[in-house]
């Protein structure tokens, strides 16, 4: 079993970018409730299937199994399983001294979106912070994958129903 530690940010500068090749990811969920989702994902030329157990209460860690499946078998969960409107973004990785940060510009329903992860090898591991980083966004429930697709970003500033 595997356990994912991350901390996700906003990004201040998406300039932070500019020139990286990024690896295009389409994902989709098969089913998402409070203590599981389980998701699909095209990243480049692979794809993946991924289960992730209940967030922490602070929102840093959970249970995550992730195993590799054939690439058509993924599209074809993508267009006919998965809930609407798949994520769409592009993920590009930058070096910060040791540290690896994982940068996601969304495009499709998300697009203006773009959010930064950090994943770390312990709860109380220490994060410095680069320049182009903004806001702190780990325990906030809109910016989970899996929230996105039942209210995209693009209709944040909708009224909502009722």
């Amino acid at each position: 079993m595997g356990v994912e530690i991350e901390r996700k940010y906003l990004v201040a500068d998406p300039g932070v970018v500019g020139g990286r090749d990024g690896i295009r990811i389409a994902q989709g969920y098969l089913a998402v409730d409070p203590e599981r989702t389980v998701r699909v994902r095209i990243a480049g030329p692979h794809a993946y299937l991924t289960v992730k157990g209940i967030t922490s209460a602070d929102g840093t860690s959970r249970d995550e199994f992730e195993y590799e499946i054939p690439f058509h078998d993924a599209e074809q969960m993508l267009d006919r399983v998965a809930l609407k409107p798949c994520i769409e973004k592009t993920r590009y990785r930058v070096m910060v001294g040791a540290t690896a940060w994982d940068i996601d510009v969304f495009g499709g329903a998300n697009r203006g979106l773009v959010v930064a992860e950090v994943e770390l090898p312990s709860r109380s591991t220490e994060v410095e912070l680069p320049e182009w980083v903004g806001r702190e966004v780990t325990g906030d429930p809109r910016y989970y994958n899996a929230n996105l697709v039942r209210r995209p970003y693009s209709h944040w500033n909708e009224p909502g129903p009722g």
